[in-house]
């Protein structure tokens, strides 16, 4: 994909420069009471630098207070009422999502009206996948409806 970066760790030693990229407005797609919604962008408006940390929740909120400077950038959020295609986990609450839905959810936002719903496409053979892996009894037992 154009315009991203993978970036492994969990201490960041050089974000100061990661984050003050000439030409871009560094935010973090995570949620916070604060939080504005992503919108598209104004013709005038410089891109979005987005950060978006990966990870389980507990794992995220952890990255944020290891970085002080990445859990200091202003947040943006997603619409309410997302609902997650992974249903192999329990979501923490209502509009949670996996990374690559967050993703594909800000994506769709922000370069309207392109579509990135094919980057969902390996995600979804992966649950289909541990689905058959597991046996349909088995997931209906452990994931299905309450």
């Amino acid at each position: 994909m154009n315009n991203a970066e993978l970036i492994v760790g969990e201490v960041f030693e050089d974000l100061p420069a990661l984050l003050n990229q000439p030409g871009y407005r560094a935010r973090l797609l995570f949620p916070a009471d604060d939080a504005q919604p992503l919108q598209a962008y104004a013709e005038t408006e410089e891109p979005l630098l987005l950060v978006v940390p990966d990870g389980t929740w507990r794992k995220a909120r952890k990255m944020l207070h290891l970085n002080p400077l990445l859990a200091a950038l202003p947040r943006v959020t997603l619409a309410q009422g997302g609902v997650s295609r992974y249903r192999l986990r329990k979501a923490p609450g209502p509009g949670a999502l996996s990374t690559v839905e967050a993703i594909v959810q800000a994506l769709q936002v922000l370069e309207a009206p392109s579509s990135f719903e094919p980057l969902l496409r390996p995600f979804e053979a992966l649950i289909e996948g541990q689905i058959a892996a597991m046996g349909e009894e088995v997931f209906q037992r452990n994931h299905g409806p309450r």
